[in-house]
């Protein structure tokens, strides 16, 4: 079962579940007749896990690609049914912002934190195998915030706006790699029990990102060097829109900030072996 499933991770994931020949059950709010084409031959579910009146399918394994902190509520409805494996995403920002100077910020860092306790804790009691990962900067089919975000700047006014030299480490990763790793991981008795912060196959600063997108759409890197306080004017700006409601200053300021993590346990693991940055 996979619940989120219209999400990008889904999106990659759904393919390589039925071409491992697993019987999916895909759960999203959206309609079957906007994801069709992902659900191939197995079941669609237009429904809301957070229904009280929702029936849970029988199935063994859940990939929840839905929100982290939704999961520990849904648990004891997805273990009533027999399920007995959670794979389930949560992000490597539960570090890089529990320091962060807004306060929403260290709210959503603390929700995750908690909801990973919580998970560990309901799993356990229930004898369920669990496995969390933590990707950074995902990419890969149009549906982020970041690298999707920067494309359609750099496409439409040709030049990006950076604040200082933009020199912080990123690690881009490709939703097919955490596709991926969801299957390995299904029946691999060495990521039970344990979180995995999931990174892309290439270290580069957030300034050599921003170039790479520029190269790919066959234009010149153009910057300008926008100070800090014009960033949180613009942002507070742009955080008008319901959709970028949460964008602020302490966005900008990362750009600075290496945010490097560590997945040679998962490559030791389950094979972890994800693709060079290729916006």
């Amino acid at each position: 079962m996979v619940t989120g499933a219209t999400s990008q991770i889904g999106r990659f994931l759904l393919p390589r579940l039925r071409a491992n020949d697993f019987d999916v059950v895909a759960v999203s709010r959206r309609p079957l007749s906007a994801a069709m084409a992902l659900a191939g031959d197995g079941r669609w579910l237009e429904a809301d896990v957070l229904d009280p009146a929702f029936a849970w399918p029988e199935a063994d394994v859940l990939v929840h690609l839905a929100p982290l902190r939704v999961l520990p509520g849904i648990l004891p409805g997805f273990f009533s049914a027999g399920g007995c494996r959670v794979i389930c995403f949560g992000t490597t920002s539960r570090y890089s912002k529990a320091a962060s100077v807004d306060g929403r910020e260290q709210k959503f860092a603390n929700s995750q934190i908690a909801a990973e306790g919580k998970i560990a804790v309901v799993c356990s009691e229930a004898g369920a195998a669990w496995t969390l990962f933590r990707p950074t900067l995902i990419y890969g089919c149009g549906m982020d915030r970041n690298v999707t975000l920067i494309s359609r700047i750099v496409r439409r006014f040709g030049v990006f706006p950076l604040f200082g030299k933009a020199q912080g480490l990123r690690q881009p990763v490709h939703a097919d790699d955490l596709a991926a790793a969801c299957v390995k991981v299904i029946d691999e008795r060495r990521s039970f029990g344990k979180a995995y912060d999931l990174v892309g196959g290439e270290t580069l600063s957030y300034r050599a990102m921003v170039e790479r997108i520029f190269a790919v759409q066959g234009k010149a890197p153009m910057f300008v060097s926008i100070p800090l306080g014009l960033f949180r004017v613009l942002m507070a700006v742009v955080a008008l829109l319901p959709r970028f409601k949460d964008f602020n200053a302490e966005m900008a300021r990362r750009m600075n900030e290496d945010l490097v993590f560590d997945s040679s346990e998962a490559a030791r693991d389950f094979g972890y072996s994800p693709r060079s940055f290729e916006p």
